[in-house]
């Protein structure tokens, strides 16, 4: 299994540079996770200590037949751990909510290159050591848009304290989940729309028709409906997603939390797509 190039993890330098970095916080290396090998034979993916910390939750989680009742247990729990429920005081002196992982992943469905974001792919970097390759423009040659990217996060950050613990248990949740619903499958088929061709590092097999080998940005939205992913991008692509990579599904929380139908955020780095036909 070979490293793909500008996949791992990598230090910002104070002239905003980047320096390779393999570290992360889960059990296999950044490398592995993202190579088109992973697509091909994927392993399962534990964050350090997200099990083991909560291990209450999950072991309760484990106790109820219903998915329902599961995921308002998960949701609940996580409000209560991280006070999501209580108000906080602002400059002004009015009283707020405190930002939760659900803001997030509604700030995400709105705009991918905000704030939110930058927080989530900040989150997949730290987490999975998969580095993110686009935030308003390429990353690695497109000064602008790194800096964006890290004037982005850092506002985030402040957003939203505590949120990275958040989505650990939301990834630990999730695929809990994918494993009791699909209990004999590796993958789930997915689609892409998109317009954008320069955020992504496309390469052509060679005598694989409509099929390419494409780098993904370390997080991404896919759909698991084709009609829906035409309606995102002037393209559409079939991946067969590894369960592993799946950090969110439409379903997994309580319906009255977040609105979309059939999307999934699904790590990044090298996958062997299909192009749909019109």
């Amino acid at each position: 299994m070979r490293p793909p190039e500008n996949l791992y993890h990598q230090n910002i330098t104070e002239d905003g540079s980047r320096s390779s970095c393999s570290l992360n916080r889960c059990n296999l290396s950044p490398w592995i996770i993202g190579s088109e090998e992973f697509q091909a034979n994927p392993l399962p993916v534990e964050i350090d200590g997200a099990r083991t910390t909560d291990g209450s939750l999950f072991r309760r989680l484990g106790e109820i037949a219903d998915a329902g009742e599961r995921s308002r247990l998960f949701h609940d729990y996580v409000c209560v751990k991280f006070g999501l429920n209580d108000k906080t005081v602002s400059a002004g002196g009015k009283l707020k909510s405190v930002y939760s992982y659900v803001h997030l992943l509604n700030a995400w469905g709105a705009d991918s290159n905000r704030q939110s974001g930058a927080v989530l792919k900040a989150w997949v970097e730290s987490r999975f050591g998969i580095l993110a390759t686009y935030h308003n423009g390429r990353l690695a040659d497109d000064a602008a848009a790194r800096e964006a990217f890290l004037l982005d996060r850092t506002r985030g950050a402040a957003k939203f304290i505590g949120v990275l613990m958040q989505l650990d248990l939301l990834y630990t949740f999730c695929q809990d989940e994918l494993r009791r619903r699909f209990p004999d499958k590796k993958w789930k088929t997915l689609y892409r729309g998109t317009h954008d061709s320069e955020e992504y590092t496309v390469q052509k097999e060679a005598g694989a028709k409509r099929a390419a080998l494409v780098q993904l940005n370390n997080l991404s939205s896919f759909t698991s409906d084709p009609e829906v992913a035409w309606e995102f991008g002037s393209s559409a692509w079939e991946v067969e997603v590894p369960l592993a990579k799946i950090v969110f599904f439409s379903g997994l929380l309580p319906k009255s939390l977040l609105a979309g139908e059939s999307e999934h955020l699904v790590l990044g780095g090298y996958y062997n797509v299909r192009t749909l036909l019109c």
